[in-house]
């Protein structure tokens, strides 16, 4: 009887004496409950630094900002997608895993001693890396189920499409121009200014007067086409620089010289020999390009809606912090439900390759360039950039050859382009960090 007396004392000592010593104690703060399982805000803290390389705010967190919002809306995404991993059986191999990685040293040129010392700076190891990796290319695998092999472009569609657009698929409108060019730099003194100026006029009046414009040119011109009497030959519409586009495009008619205007190259006089609108080119020659672009819509369009509507409408989420929710929005598949496959053929199944996945550590962007030796084709000088592996749309390359007329581009325009520059910033083993 004493022992149990005893017991039953220690029982009410506790329940005085706990909550006392709890109080003092810091409490984990729940941030969301996703499906049955409780988020805390540790977890949203360590998924923003370490996937995100941003950080969330901790103490009171009443009102969050909208760049915080963003950082909680990916974290239940993230969520999301490893719950319909899970639930579609979804597994990846270890030998897809080290495929991956050999690409990424290979890309890189990474030794194995580089490659460790790459993890190491981003605070990883190759066991964590690997789980990253694998990640990853399961929640793209999900998404290619969901997204990319529900989407069907046919050879009708593109027809129907081309019939109701063809106005938007034109050759560009060109001009074949003959030019003389003095230079002259845009910071030069006054008196060379003048002297520059007045050696134009002279030679405009010359010309206006009835001497040869391309003997003119031959004798006296400093640029592009010198030898054959100022002829570049023909130029597309929006080539040129300002003020030569004008003149070439929109003040001169066939036949007709200007008179001596100042561009950032020096004076100019320009004949304008023959100019030509842009015709409409026949769906053969644009088939290729239309079927990109509708795929790349219909995807876009289908990949929003999955993941805004779809993934949330399937899922519970609680969010726990104040004024904050995480429901349902309303997307439209517009090209996706015009477009949408009507084969009864069953879905064709495209092997998967890790060298669709650039970078398992973030969603997935890249830039392939068109493999088309075909100049003339309308996917010559194209890239198609992708999101987890599938296109959203096509872009323009880099020329490299640009022409003399062009202006120049900034140089951080030069060096690569945006969607380039966003998968560097993203991949730790790029040597291309900003």
């Amino acid at each position: 009887m004493f022992i149990r007396a005893k017991w039953i004392g220690l029982w009410l000592v506790a329940l005085i004496v706990l909550p006392h010593g709890l109080s003092a104690a810091v409490v984990e703060q729940l941030i969301a409950v996703i499906d049955g399982e409780p988020y805390t805000l540790t977890n949203l803290t360590t998924f923003a630094k370490s996937r995100l390389a941003t950080t969330f705010p901790t103490g009171s967190l009443q009102e969050i900002n909208a760049a915080d919002r963003e950082v909680l809306e990916q974290f239940i995404t993230d969520k999301l997608m490893e719950a319909e991993v899970r639930e579609a059986g979804i597994r990846i191999m270890d030998d897809d895993v080290n495929r991956y990685i050999e690409q990424v040293k290979k890309n890189n040129r990474l030794s194995d001693e580089d490659f460790k010392a790459s993890l190491a700076r981003e605070g990883l190891n190759l066991a964590s890396y690997k789980i990253s990796v694998k990640t990853e290319m399961e929640k793209a695998e999900i998404v290619d189920r969901q997204v990319k092999r529900k989407v069907n472009i046919t050879d009708e569609d593109v027809e129907r499409y081309y019939k109701l657009n063809s106005k938007n698929y034109r050759a560009n409108e060109r001009a074949r121009i003959r030019h003389i060019l003095l230079s002259l730099p845009e910071k030069a003194p006054p008196d060379r200014v003048n002297a520059v100026s007045a050696k134009a006029r002279e030679l405009y009046n010359r010309i206006i007067a009835g001497e040869d414009f391309a003997a003119v040119a031959r004798e006296y011109s400093e640029g592009a086409g010198r030898a054959d009497g100022g002829d570049i030959g023909w130029v597309n519409k929006g080539t040129l620089i300002a003020g030569l586009e004008e003149v070439a495009f929109e003040k001169l008619t066939p036949g007709k010289i200007s008179e001596p205007f100042r561009t950032s190259m020096g004076m100019h006089i320009v004949k304008l020999e023959a100019r030509e609108a842009g015709s409409v080119l026949p769906l053969s020659a644009v088939a290729a390009k239309i079927k990109q672009e509708l795929l790349a819509k219909a995807m876009e369009e289908r990949f929003a809606k999955w993941l805004k509507s779809d993934l949330r409408r399937k899922h519970r989420v609680d969010v726990k912090l104040a004024g904050v929710t995480f429901k349902p929005e309303e997307s439209k598949e517009e090209t996706v439900n015009a477009l949408m496959a009507r084969s009864n053929r069953p879905a064709r199944r495209e092997s998967r390759s890790a060298l669709s996945y650039l970078n398992p550590l973030s969603y997935i962007v890249s830039e392939t360039p068109f493999e088309d030796e075909d100049s003339k084709s309308p996917l010559s000088n194209k890239s198609v950039v992708s999101l987890f592996g599938m296109p959203l749309f096509v872009t323009d390359n880099a020329d490299e050859t640009p022409d003399i007329f062009a202006p120049p581009a900034p140089e951080a325009e030069k060096s690569k382009g945006i969607f380039s520059s966003i998968v560097d910033s993203l991949n730790p083993f790029s040597s291309k960090k900003p």
